[in-house]
């Protein structure tokens, strides 16, 4: 993706794109408040402010959060009241989220507020728009969202930093957050009503994990793709099943997709044209890890786009509460449920069943090329099977990944446990179901990276017959990392090394 790290981008609350949430987490584009932004939050600060003044009753305003919301709090407790949440909510546990995690949910915060419906000033934005810029980043623990009521133990951390509290790293130093702010020369805000709960209440955790896992999870969809193609030639499988005309007759656009992808990765192929005209093949059709790859991996390119337009929904989504309707010099306050992740949640289910699906393929056509009895390929990819294991190990260790895999991809969205004194009683755990989804991707490249060399290793024993012209392509990056397998050694480091090649792109940016 190209993109320039020192453009700045402007958020609205509006029109954030994808390209550009990953500009910000992974490359550290600068941001700012667009000055339409201001206007919207200025005016519906009025309202809020207009609400303090005149002692009405609102929620989160100047009344407790939750069960408690029925305790009135007083004008002059308005300022602790905001601070005192922040402090109360920051109960987060277990390992940090990482740094282009943490700064994607900071970028995602800022631009939701940048909406104008949730009565924070501008100023307050600005301060976390501040901290991205200068990459002053919370120390955010990953656990104990429900996700609903928002990622409210996430946030808290967040906002810690904000008001000067908390952790925060700098430059590779973790620091007090005072210190951090301090540092990079960024005044600590002082909340004023409402403005705790509006950077406490959303969905920006369970959406930021989601979002990434999105952009990693397209660039498996295409690598599993090469990786097919690859396998497809060393089991001097056909072609035939991937042709238009099948693919029109039932029109998914993501079966259309893989099937062109793994023609086009074999255009030129000597292998198959070699077996076919050979007539020595038994096999009348190929088995469904071959021939049903369009099929498969095409319904997780379609899963992964229906996901994706869940989350783009969310990126430009007002999700606290209550929120802040200015108009006319007036305006509404209205309490309502944006805050509730049950969209988020199930579409990082999707995406979760999606990855275990790829990985699972992925096995079974291990599988194929390391036995014997299916591969017509020395066992186990090995020229002398017997002194040596060559690839046995490896594909038990594939095994071992797609099955944990599929215990993973176990939906989280129907699950819900009561809290806050059952006043919320039906929860989404979105912030839980995307938090596995890095795990099932390591998992899933480990996968990929063992049928890459496995595929390798069967072509090349089919020397001097060639595979085509892109696939070529594909085993040169593997052979960088990776010589071929003569006599037995560890495969450990091959793995990881492959592995690294499909997290960085290597094999999905053949495709384009």
């Amino acid at each position: 993706m190209a993109s320039n790290p020192s453009r700045l981008i402007e958020l609205t609350g509006n029109d954030l794109t994808f390209a550009q949430l990953y500009d910000v987490a992974f490359r550290g584009n600068r941001v700012a408040l667009a000055p339409d932004a201001i206007e919207r939050m200025n005016a519906s600060r009025v309202v809020v402010e207009r609400v303090v003044a005149s002692g009405e009753t609102a929620y989160g305003i100047n009344t407790g959060f939750g069960k408690l919301a029925s305790v009135r709090i007083s004008a002059e407790q308005v300022r602790q009241l905001q601070v005192n949440l922040v402090r109360s909510h920051a109960c987060g546990v277990g390992v940090s989220l990482s740094e282009p995690e943490t700064r994607a949910m900071m970028l995602l915060r800022a631009n939701a507020l940048a909406k104008g419906l949730s009565g924070i000033r501008p100023q307050t934005v600005e301060a976390l728009c501040a901290m991205l810029n200068a990459k002053v980043h919370p120390v955010i623990p990953s656990q104990g969202s429900v996700g609903a009521s928002g990622d409210l133990a996430p946030l808290a951390h967040l906002a810690q930093v904000v008001i000067g509290e908390g952790h925060a790293c700098l430059q590779g130093e973790t620091l007090a957050g005072g210190e951090a702010l301090r540092r990079a020369g960024i005044i600590p805000v002082a909340l004023e009503a409402k403005e705790g709960l509006s950077l406490l209440n959303g969905t920006q955790g369970m959406l930021a994990l989601l979002s990434l896992a999105l952009y990693e999870a397209d660039v498996a969809a295409d690598t599993a793709d090469v990786a097919a193609a690859l396998s497809l030639d060393a089991l001097r499988g056909s072609p035939g099943a991937f042709d238009a005309r099948i693919m029109h007759a039932r029109a998914y656009a993501g079966a259309a997709t893989t099937a062109r992808n793994l023609a086009h990765l074999n255009e030129g192929s000597q292998i198959r044209e070699s077996h076919r005209a050979a007539e020595k093949d038994p096999r009348v059709q190929d088995a469904y890890s071959l021939r049903c790859t369009p099929q498969v991996h095409g319904a997780v390119r379609d899963s992964l786009v229906q996901a994706r337009e869940i989350a783009a929904v969310e990126l430009n989504s007002a999700t606290d509460n209550p929120l802040v309707f200015a108009r006319d010099g007036s305006g509404d306050i209205i309490s309502g449920g944006n805050f509730h992740g049950q969209p988020l949640a199930m579409a990082a289910d999707q995406v979760a069943i999606a990855l275990a699906t790829l990985g699972g393929i992925s096995e079974r056509r291990i599988e194929q090329m390391t036995n014997p009895l299916t591969s017509m390929l020395p066992a186990f990819l090995t020229p002398e099977p017997g002194l040596n294991s060559g690839f046995m190990i490896a594909q038990v260790t594939a095994a071992a990944l797609t099955s944990e895999n599929k215990t993973l991809a176990t939906p989280h969205s129907v699950d819900s446990i009561s809290t806050s004194g059952n006043q919320e009683d039906y929860v989404s755990m979105g912030m839980t179901g995307a938090r596995r989804l890095q795990r099932m991707l390591g998992n899933l490249r480990y996968t990929l990276a063992i049928e890459l060399l496995c595929a390798s290793q069967g072509i090349d024993l089919l020397a001097p017959l060639q595979t085509g012209t892109l696939a070529k392509k594909a085993i040169a990056a593997v052979r960088a990392v990776s010589a071929k397998v003569i006599e037995d050694r560890p495969l450990a480091a091959d793995i990881e090394a492959v592995s690294g090649l499909v997290a960085n792109g290597a094999f999905s940016a053949i495709l384009h």
